[in-house]
């Protein structure tokens, strides 16, 4: 189960964005720990009625400082029970913790559901540049985000100056422009479709919420301005040959900027003959799962990418390039590479944030 550090300064929207996925889930089950700065514990309240049991609520103490990872891991152990039937858990951080403990405390779980799944950081990019100067240190936490958002972007002055200064700070983060903390939750996690529902929502369902949501403060409409269909590119990939798993090395190495999730499933061939590789990728972080084969199973890989102003026909081919030349021979370390980033039964993540792979 993907666990999503949600952080941001004081204001920036943290809650408003959590609220937004809360009602637009696309069926998924959205559990939350929310980390209020003070003794009432407003973020919490404002979530609780659509989270019910599904949230726990930590008042008056920044969590990078007030529990440590066994603690947090109680907490996560609570939400990540499949008795719940949640499918994602977000911890919203107060606006004034460090996100790089939060990181280190989702990595340092010993819960076997428990997976990173990513690093927000909400931006007001009307106050960024005060908030820049007061704060210094939101550059470094740009620098370990692997999703931005850069929110209340209809009233900033100067909207893509601040985007472009924005990417500039970020290490390879997918940055996206917001209002009223609107990003589509397929960014962040799989959605799945409510038994409830009759057909499915489109993006521009999405967007037609309520009158705060469809206008600006003058009453304005907005427009095409933040569609979701503009802040983000997605790309499916699939093949009956297997890869060469030092191609895929090579092209996960180099993954461009912008480029927040990979996820599915790689098929390495002889390399591997009785497993396919799981695969789940968030900004820099990088993980793979093996798992037997089914017996009538078609062995094919499939990927899913996802990210904001990315090349999507120039990824088809870099992944086109990885297939294998010679899909029925392998050498004894072809695999090595991939290796590195299986995390085995008896081992846990380190206590640092993710890395490239």
């Amino acid at each position: 189960m993907p666990v999503v550090v949600l952080a941001g300064f004081l204001g920036s929207g943290k809650t408003t964005l959590l609220n937004h996925l809360l009602h637009r889930s696309g069926g998924s089950r959205i559990g939350a720990i929310v980390n209020d700065f003070g003794a009432i514990e407003i973020d919490a309240m404002a979530v609780a009625g659509a989270l019910g049991d599904s949230t726990v609520s930590l008042g008056n103490g920044c969590l990078c400082c007030a529990v440590d990872a066994g603690e947090l891991d109680q907490y996560l152990d609570r939400l990540v029970n499949p008795s719940l039937g949640i499918d994602v858990v977000v911890i919203e951080a107060s606006g004034l913790a460090e996100p790089q403990e939060l990181v280190r405390m989702v990595l340092a779980s010993e819960n076997p559901r428990v997976v990173y799944g990513g690093l927000v950081e909400v931006v007001d990019a009307a106050e960024f540049d005060d908030t820049r100067a007061r704060h210094p240190e939101i550059d470094r936490h740009l620098q370990i985000a692997d999703l931005v958002v850069v929110n209340k972007l209809d009233r900033a002055a100067d909207g893509e100056r601040v985007l472009g200064l924005v990417r500039s700070l970020t290490d390879r983060a997918a940055v996206v422009p917001a209002t009223y903390g609107r990003i589509d939750p397929a960014f962040l996690f799989d959605c799945r479709p409510s038994e409830e529902r009759v057909g499915q929502l489109s993006f521009d369902d999405l967007y037609d919420e309520t009158h705060d949501e469809t206008h600006d403060d003058a009453g304005n409409d907005d427009g095409h301005a933040g569609h979701l269909h503009t802040a983000y590119d997605s790309l499916s990939f699939t093949s009956g040959t297997p890869l060469d798993p030092r191609r895929l090395m090579e092209f996960l190495d180099s993954r461009p900027e912008g480029l927040y999730r990979i996820k599915g499933y790689v098929d390495f061939g002889p390399y591997d003959a009785r497993n396919r590789y799981g695969v789940h990728a968030v900004g820099r972080f990088l993980r793979f799962y093996p798992e037997p084969w089914a017996a009538a199973e078609d062995r094919l890989t499939q990927l899913v990418l996802i990210g904001s102003g990315i090349d999507t026909e120039g990824l088809a081919k870099a992944l086109e390039a990885c297939r294998s030349d010679a899909p029925h021979t392998a050498d004894e370390h072809g695999m090595w590479g991939v290796l590195r980033y299986v995390q085995h039964p008896d081992e846990q993540d380190g206590e640092d944030p993710p890395t490239e792979a």
